[in-house]
This record gives structure tokens, C-alpha cells and sequence, in this order.
């Protein structure tokens, strides 16, 4: 299992196009600790059909005015892109990944050599797709949007048929609407989902805020997707549904928190808190002034703070013995 929680900054196509804009994305994800910055490589051509129509939530962001096909040509970056985008991650100190979309993206992207392959929802159901990125028998990450257990299943039978092992499979629940609805988030199916592989499983988040990632985390999560922007306000298809980045530092920083507060599942007093155990539990004392000879009652003795003393746990124990010596009252009772 992962230790740590990998943590992608998904840029997309939020660069709208621009080169120097894709750049300031990278070091904004690293500024914010995201151990990777990914974006997505296409050949629009070849992944839209020029009757291919926008989903809802494009028409709403981006209008209805274009095709598909159109939006998709003027927001992605050329080929020759990504290996520049790759050198600057390695200068920067971050990972790089880029999600191709076809299977000229795929050829594009393996000199540049990624720690993980990310396979988007939408090529779960795409065989030749499938068996191409299995043939490089390289770590994949595979979301699982609009799919059901048999189709991850299957999919991943065709990942792992041509030599690439299950616990390489990485697995991400996710839900593709932009904005998620609370109601369709389902973070419980990542429970489902760790049945599948031996590989990490993890969530890609699409809700507005944070703190879905968060959750999903504190529920096991062992990877987190999140896209980001420079400014919502800008145009563009994923921008509105995208953390700013003060956000996404934000949620790097409880996702950091989160993994230390897991800790342990040994219950035990932690070492911040041991010395509070005598502040704060309690002993057995003198509910008077004591004297020797006298028998131990329900009505000479009581409990209170400090600990340290005789456990209250003690009490029937103590009830009817004899006190060998005198007692003050508010005195810690000793055998």
C-alpha cells in the first residue's frame, strides 16, 4: 500500500491553448505540493467526430455556438508541447503526467517516459486503447467515471493480459459530471473497486471545494485528482469546476494533515497527551479527615483529581479495609 497520498494536480486543458500559461500551471501546482501536474494530450481529430456533441456542462461553460471537435481544437496544445511541459516539471521538482486520448498521444508520450499512465473514464470501454497502453506494461492509473464493476473488471483483465501485474493497476472512482452532485459521489465505492486490483485505489474528485478529496482520503484513498485553474473566471470547458490555486494548496495541506491524523489503528495514549493523564483522570482521597483504625466508607472516602494515586477503578477494593495510618482530608488514600 502507498504510505503516502499521491496527490495529482489535474491542469487539463485549462492552459485554453497557451504555452506560457500551461508553464505558470506547473509551478503552481508545485508551489501548492501536488506531487504531479497533468494535462491532457490530444489529437482532436482523431478522439471527435465532427458530429460529436458537447456535454451539457460545455454548452453551459463554453456555449453552443461550436462543435465539440471545434472547442477541443482551440484548448489543447500542440504535440511537440508536452516534452517542453515534462523538462520544466523536472526542473520545478514535480512529477509530470499527461492523459493521452489516442493512440498517437500514446506514442507521443512514451519517450518522455511518466511514472504512471492515465487512462481517462472515457477509454475504459476502448479495446485497441486498452491494449496499446497494456503492451508498455508500464503503472497505469485508470478512472473509472460512468462504469460499472464489470466494465473495470473487464478492463482490467485487458490491462494485465499482456504482462502488466494487477498490483500495478491503479484504480480511481470518480464521477465525470462537472460539477458532481454531493448525492452522486459514492465514495464508497472505492470499496468495490479495491476487489478489482492488488494496485492502489484512489478518487478523482469533480465537486466544488475540497472537501469530498479530504473525505476520501480519511476513508482510504491512496491517490487524489483534482483539477485546477489559474482563475475560474477564465473561459473554457473545466475551469469554474476547478480549484484556484489557493485552494488547491489548501486541499494539499489537509490531505497532508488527514494522513497524519489516520496514524495508528493501536489504541494507546499518544505521547502528547500522557501528561495529561494525571491532570486530568482521577484517584481515590480522603472525603475527611481520616483516622488510623478506621474502616474505609462510602462516606469518608471519594474521588477526585489528580491522578497518580489509587484508580477509582480500585474502589470496591478499598471499601472495608482498615486504615493503617491518618488521612487528611483531600489526601491521596494509600495501601
Amino acid at each position: 500500500m502507498t504510505s503516502k497520498t499521491i496527490i495529482i494536480a489535474e491542469a487539463g486543458v485549462n492552459h485554453n491553448g497557451d504555452m506560457s500559461m500551461a508553464c505558470e500551471m506547473v509551478r503552481t501546482a508545485r508551489l501548492a505540493g501536488a506531487d504531479y501536474v497533468k494535462f491532457q494530450t490530444a489529437v482532436p481529430e482523431l478522439v471527435i467526430s465532427s458530429i460529436a456533441p458537447k456535454a451539457d456542462y460545455q454548452k453551459e461553460t463554453t456555449g453552443s455556438g461550436e462543435s465539440q471537435l471545434d472547442m477541443c481544437r482551440r484548448i489543447h496544445l500542440p504535440l511537440d508541447a508536452y516534452a517542453t511541459l515534462a523538462d520544466l516539471c523536472r526542473r520545478e521538482g514535480i512529477g509530470f503526467m499527461s492523459t493521452p486520448f489516442d493512440l498517437v498521444s500514446i506514442d507521443t508520450l512514451v519517450p518522455i517516459g511518466m511514472d504512471w499512465w492515465k487512462i481517462p473514464s472515457g477509454e475504459i470501454t476502448n479495446l485497441p486503447y486498452l491494449r496499446r497502453i497494456a503492451e508498455l506494461r508500464r503503472p497505469v492509473i485508470l478512472s473509472t467515471g460512468m462504469s460499472t464493476l464489470r466494465e473495470v473488471t473487464r478492463a482490467v483483465e485487458i490491462l494485465t493480459s499482456r504482462g502488466l501485474d494487477s498490483s500495478n493497476v491503479a484504480l480511481l472512482h470518480c464521477n465525470t459530471q462537472y460539477p458532481t452532485p454531493m448525492a452522486d459521489v459514492n465514495l464508497r465505492a472505492m470499496d468495490s473497486l479495491r476487489s478489482v486490483t492488488r494496485g492502489p485505489v484512489g478518487y478523482s474528485d469533480h465537486t466544488p471545494g475540497i472537501e469530498v478529496p479530504i473525505a476520501a482520503v480519511a476513508m482510504g484513498a491512496q491517490i487524489i485528482e483534482k483539477h485546477f485553474t489559474l482563475d475560474r473566471s477564465l473561459p473554457g470547458p473545466d475551469h469554474k469546476a476547478s480549484l484556484d490555486p489557493d485552494e488547491l494548496a489548501a486541499m494539499v495541506r489537509a490531505i497532508r494533515n488527514i494522513e497524519q491524523a489516520l496514524g495508528s489503528p493501536v489504541k494507546q495514549p499518544s505521547p502528547s497527551e500522557t501528561p495529561n493523564i494525571e491532570i486530568a483522570r482521577k484517584s481515590i482521597v480522603a472525603a475527611r479527615d481520616i483516622m488510623a483504625g478506621e474502616k474505609f466508607t462510602p462516606e469518608n472516602i471519594t474521588v477526585k483529581r489528580p491522578g497518580g494515586g489509587l484508580s477509582p477503578m480500585m474502589w470496591d477494593n478499598v471499601i472495608g479495609l482498615t486504615a493503617t495510618r491518618n488521612f487528611d482530608y483531600d489526601s491521596l488514600i494509600t495501601l
